[in-house]
């Protein structure tokens, strides 16, 4: 990689466009940019979930799982970053779903739907998860509008139901539980 990463200040975005990684130049608000600007949020919301503390029973699985995540993230930003390119792959989607085997099983069965909340590293995790379904869905916008291979769709569509079974799984193992959403509720009356 050499120094490209010392300099930081180039103001060779300043008209609204960026390089892309095979050297052309698209605008800042083109469905490529904001692909890759969700994925990049994303990671970051990553980060943030791996910032709390974790169950002592959960913490070297998911830390190790989040961060191989982290990895992956990284590679999806750069096949999209390269129109072409190919960098996700099979394995990485399978291991998505192995994870999410291993974290659900000693989860109940959802009988209810969830809210997002119990405790705080869960909460991060339901949020990462709604940025997960945002960068897929400007992924999905992308390939209807550009050539994009299956695998980072098939990944991010992976990864938010690992984020989904993690949070109920960091609920689980603090020994909060999952937050159900109670349909039969009384609305509260108006005051005059």
């Amino acid at each position: 990689m050499g120094n490209r990463l010392s300099k930081i200040v180039t103001r060779t975005g300043d008209q609204g466009e960026t390089g892309l990684g095979d050297g052309s130049r698209t605008g800042k608000d083109s469905l490529r940019i904001d692909a890759i600007g969700e994925v990049d949020e994303l990671n970051s919301s990553l980060g943030l979930l791996l910032a709390e503390s974790f169950p002592e029973a959960i913490d070297a699985a998911a830390r190790e799982a989040l961060i191989q995540v982290q990895h992956d993230l990284f590679d999806l930003g750069g096949e999209l970053c390269i129109p072409g390119m190919e960098m996700v792959k099979e394995e990485q989607v399978l291991r998505l779903e192995q994870w999410v085997a291993d974290f659900n099983e000693p989860l109940a069965p959802l009988k209810e739907f969830i809210l997002p909340g119990g405790t705080r590293a869960a909460a991060h995790a339901h949020l990462a998860r709604t940025i997960c379904r945002r960068a897929e869905r400007a992924v999905v916008r992308l390939a209807h509008a550009e050539s994009v291979a299956d695998g980072p769709r098939q990944y991010l569509n992976r990864l938010s139901d690992l984020l989904f079974v993690l949070g109920r799984a960091l609920n689980h193992a603090a020994g909060c539980g999952d937050v159900l959403w109670k349909h039969e509720r009384k609305a509260k009356p108006k005051k005059a």
